[in-house]
């Protein structure tokens, strides 16, 4: 999503480009195409970024019928709200951190009907967070 990108790529396109860098993930990221899903922006400013201006769920139809590996979405929770609403998203990556804020929005708020997901696998990290992957049942 728009709001996520600008940050997201400056953060990792800054990293990259750090001459002392030892990470490679950072530079993974930055020569990996992106999709900016956008009713805003006019142009991509972003290295290996395009942007997709269109109908949410015609854009990702069209996505997923190009070849090449998987699709991993970031943003905000309105844009992965939006895909939750229109049944784009094959998996769950969820990741439980270890913080309770005791309010917050619900990424699956927008759930027409109950969604039969099982989980594959957890993956628990040093620092407290439990990933849960979940794919449709």
């Amino acid at each position: 999503g728009r709001k996520l990108a600008g940050g997201f790529i400056q953060s990792w396109t800054s990293t990259a480009s750090n001459p002392d860098t030892t990470d490679e993930f950072s530079r993974k990221m930055v020569s990996t195409e992106k999709i900016v899903f956008t009713h805003t922006l006019q142009k991509s400013e972003w290295a290996n970024t395009v942007l997709a201006t269109g109908d949410l769920v015609k854009e990702v139809h069209q996505i997923k019928q190009r070849p090449g590996v998987d699709i991993i979405a970031y943003g905000g929770g309105a844009f992965v709200t939006s895909l939750i609403e229109n049944n784009l998203i094959d998996e769950y990556f969820l990741f439980m951190n270890p913080v309770v804020l005791g309010q917050g929005m619900s990424i699956f708020q927008g759930a027409k009907e109950p969604m039969k997901i099982r989980l594959n696998e957890t993956r628990h990290f040093t620092c407290g967070v439990v990933c849960l992957h979940y794919v449709k049942a």
